[in-house]
């Protein structure tokens, strides 16, 4: 369901467990994220998003441009 977050973790090389540890959460818990079997919480997202450099909308599959907005 999010491949963008699978395909932005890859890119750079990160484990789901480095991952999951930079957010403090488990590697099973973010798995779920990945695969679309739980919801990603606003708060992940957003998180998420600054990690990558990117929008939440780009990690949502709602734009295909991955550049942030502007503040």
């Amino acid at each position: 369901m999010y491949p963008r977050i699978r395909d932005l973790r890859q890119d750079r090389d990160l484990s789901q467990k480095q991952l999951a540890a930079m957010l403090g959460m488990s590697q099973t818990g973010y798995s779920k994220y990945e695969t679309g079997e739980n919801d990603i919480p606003t708060s992940i997202l957003i998180r998420l998003a600054k990690l990558y450099g990117t929008s939440v909308d780009y990690l949502l599959g709602l734009t295909r441009n991955p550049r942030p907005y502007e503040d």
